[in-house]
């Protein structure tokens, strides 16, 4: 039975490829957005829709958008290497390999710690993107976002998914 299971993990490649591939089409979709920025500076290029705001503030907004794209890049990527890490390589962790301390995966609460702190991040851009195009409509339902990155953000302080990863 051991054995059964042993084999059954490499299906875990489909979750690393998928993700490795989502990233890199994040990747390019974030560059795009960062384009765009240009365009509006350098070309005067103004969305019909965005034709009310101010093009510093077009620009700074598709440069938001292109932050966030790139977070969400960065989880994809760092849940592959996770992935990988914890079910694919069997090495332990050495100083000389080269990976980036905080991108090691020594267990599955260390992944899931780094995802969602990504993903409060994330959040939080994504507030900050809401708030910055809607600067003269604010709303009291935009409440909600702050006070679910809030909540979250303390529930990951009290989960304590990183037990092994408090050294310093």
């Amino acid at each position: 039975m051991k054995k059964t299971f042993y084999l059954f993990r490499y299906i875990s490649w489909i979750a690393i490829i998928g993700s490795l591939l989502g990233s890199l089409l994040l990747f390019v979709v974030g560059a795009l957005k960062t384009i765009n920025a240009f365009r509006v500076v350098l070309f005067d290029y103004i969305p019909k829709d965005k034709a009310h705001l101010h093009t510093a503030d077009i620009a700074t907004t598709y440069l938001i958008k292109s932050l966030d794209t790139f977070l969400i890049a960065l989880v994809l990527f760092i849940f592959a290497h996770g992935v990988y890490t914890l079910f694919i390589s069997n090495k332990k962790f050495d100083d000389g390999n080269g990976v980036l301390k905080w991108i090691r995966t020594p267990n599955i609460g260390h992944l899931k710690n780094v995802l969602a702190e990504v993903i409060v991040i994330i959040l939080f851009v994504k507030f900050l993107e809401v708030v910055f195009v809607n600067i003269d409509n604010l709303k009291w339902e935009l409440i909600i976002l702050p006070a679910s990155i809030v909540l979250l953000a303390l529930g990951l302080k009290f989960l304590s998914l990183n037990k092994e990863g408090t050294e310093k």
